[in-house]
């Protein structure tokens, strides 16, 4: 699927999810060296990949970064730019992938977004129920700390 600039697709319309609508969030790292230069994390919404399909160009920061108790992903009442991703290379480069999210009555809401949802519409906003959402990152980086070094996700340790 070609990529289109962010602006572009949020001129397409409005990509809000109709009422109600809550979207599933599964992170994942890779298993960094030998496979990848580093760690990284991958935020999956309703089985995309946000970050890849934002911008193919990105990579996601570490999960000892991400996923740290109360860390960056963490919502709070006050909406807050959070990193998530950088230019992939030997060294990150100055491009950055920014998320605001923010917790609004009993819903965890990233907005700030464009990319091309399962139609081809744009997301800019999805709303995850706190629960699932809370457990997600805590499972996730629950799994990072207990991983040993150079053992793959999933790997027993």
């Amino acid at each position: 699927m070609p990529r289109r600039p962010p602006h572009e697709l949020r001129a397409a319309g409005t990509g809000r999810q109709d009422d109600g609508a809550v979207s599933t969030l599964l992170v994942s790292t890779c298993p960094g060296p030998p496979v990848c230069r580093a760690v990284h994390t991958y935020l999956f919404v309703d089985g995309l990949d946000v970050i890849a399909r934002s911008d193919d160009r990105m990579a996601g920061l570490g999960p000892d970064l991400l996923l740290r108790p109360g860390g960056p992903l963490c919502p709070t009442d006050a909406p807050r730019e959070v990193e998530v991703a950088a230019e992939a290379g030997p060294e990150p480069g100055p491009d950055r992938l920014t998320v605001r999210i923010r917790l609004r009555g009993g819903t965890v809401v990233w907005s700030g977004l464009a990319y091309p949802g399962p139609g081809g519409d744009p997301v800019e906003e999805i709303r995850f129920h706190p629960t699932q959402y809370l457990a997600e990152i805590e499972r996730a980086g629950a799994a990072t700390r207990e991983r040993p070094a150079n053992s793959p996700p999933g790997s027993p340790g």
